[in-house]
């Protein structure tokens, strides 16, 4: 569903240097940009997400959104994540489910673990399970804000803090941990005492769906554990990378 921003603010974000920013001058920009048709989208999954969900309280806790896609497989720590983050700061989380119908379909048409058996069958999955439900996620939103970081994968090497999302209708795009190291996320984390998923600590630096995310080894890539029997290049879920932007397709 495509959204008409306003043409001062698209000329914001397109001449504006937000690569030189600090995230809570991002985000205080989104907030007051937006608000209330801003929100974090949260896997509960990475401490990005966590570190952005505290720097958006921070600034305005009235103001502060945040969504997730249930896809019907993930971990138990992670919904015991969403649990304590509620507790913590009080907001409610926007919980997006996949339909049922489309998931029984799926399934009965190519098994429970049909991502196993080729990139296009695992693209459907996630197309079912993540990217349909992010579309009604958005639906009321003309900017939504997420965790992506150049260093994360090959993936994402062109992230920019601020940006026009073509692959969700002309959305206002907001990274505000673009120039972030994954060590500088970690020390906020600690720093503040922010809450995050315990398979972190597990050697998990990453947490998806139950069967496509294991732990990593040492000096493997941060997000190797993710759908770790494909090739970096296509380890994506339709979220942030369109896959036609790849030219896999589904």
């Amino acid at each position: 569903m495509d959204v008409a921003i306003d043409r001062s603010v698209l000329d914001d974000v397109l001449t504006r240097d937000f690569d030189g920013a600090s995230a809570s001058d991002i985000l205080r920009w989104g907030l007051d940009t937006f608000a209330p048709r801003i929100a974090l989208s949260a896997s509960f999954g990475s401490p990005e997400g966590m570190v952005l969900l505290d720097l958006m309280h921070k600034i305005s806790p009235q103001r502060t959104r945040v969504f997730t896609i249930d896809t019907g497989r993930m971990h138990q720590e992670t919904y015991e994540l969403m649990d304590r983050v509620r507790n913590r700061y009080g907001v409610t989380v926007e919980v997006y489910f996949p339909r049922a119908e489309a998931v029984q379909e799926m399934v009965r048409a190519h098994g429970l673990d049909l991502f196993y058996d080729s990139v296009a069958l695992r693209q459907m999955c996630c197309g079912v399970r993540k990217v349909e439900p992010l579309e009604r996620a958005l639906a009321d939103l003309d900017a939504w804000i997420a965790g992506l970081r150049p260093g994360q994968s090959v993936t994402r090497t062109e992230v920019r803090a601020v940006h026009v999302d073509e692959v969700h209708g002309g959305r206002i795009k907001l990274n505000p941990l673009m120039r972030w190291s994954r060590q500088q996320v970690l020390d906020y984390v600690d720093q503040h005492h922010v809450p995050v998923n315990a398979l972190h600590a597990q050697g998990y630096p990453t947490v998806g769906c139950v069967p496509c995310t294991r732990s990593i080894q040492p000096g493997e890539d941060e997000r190797a554990g993710r759908w770790w029997w494909e090739s970096a290049d296509t380890r994506e879920c339709g979220i942030h990378v369109g896959y036609e932007e790849k030219g896999s397709g589904i």
